[in-house]
C-alpha cells in the first residue's frame, strides 16, 4: 500500500517541493512530480535549475527523451509513469492512480487555496485506511 507523507505549513509550494527534491537527490532517489500546471511546472523546472546558485539538480519533462535515464521527472499526465518509486503531487486534486507508487508527497502551502483541498484529500486517503505521515515544514524542514 502506498505510503503517504504531508508535509504542510509551506510558505511557498513550489519552493517547498524544490528544495525537497534537492534532498531526494542527494539520496539518489527516483521521483516523478505530478504537475498539471503547466506555469507552476516552468516555475519548479527554473528553481530546479538555478537554486542555489551553483547547483543542479537533474531533471527533466516525463515526455523528454532524456526521462529513462533521469532521476527527476516533471508530468503533466500520469497516463505512462517511467518508474513507481516516489510520487509528489503539486496538484489540488487526487492524482489518477495514486496508489501504484510507493511513495507519496504530498506538499501543502498556507495558502487556503492549497490547504482545503488538501485536507480532502488526507480524509480520503485516511478513510481508505492508507498510511499517512503529516510533518509541519513551516519552519523550512
Amino acid at each position: 500500500m502506498t505510503h503517504i507523507s504531508f508535509l504542510h505549513g509551506a510558505p511557498d509550494r513550489i519552493q517547498a517541493a524544490a528544495q525537497w527534491l534537492r534532498q531526494a537527490w542527494s539520496e539518489r532517489r527516483r521521483v516523478l512530480v505530478y504537475v498539471p500546471d503547466a506555469e507552476l511546472a516552468a516555475r519548479l523546472d527554473r528553481m530546479l535549475w538555478t537554486q542555489p546558485a551553483l547547483s543542479f539538480v537533474p531533471h527533466c519533462r516525463a515526455e523528454a527523451a532524456l526521462a529513462g535515464e533521469t532521476p527527476i521527472l516533471l508530468a503533466e499526465r500520469l497516463d505512462e509513469p517511467a518508474h513507481e518509486d516516489c510520487l509528489i503531487n503539486l496538484s489540488n486534486e487526487l492524482p489518477p492512480s495514486f496508489s501504484r507508487f510507493e511513495h507519496m508527497v504530498e506538499i501543502v502551502s498556507t495558502d487556503d487555496a492549497d490547504r482545503q483541498p488538501a485536507r480532502e484529500r488526507f480524509k480520503f486517503y485516511r478513510d481508505r485506511g492508507y498510511v499517512i505521515e503529516s510533518r509541519d515544514i513551516s519552519g523550512g524542514g
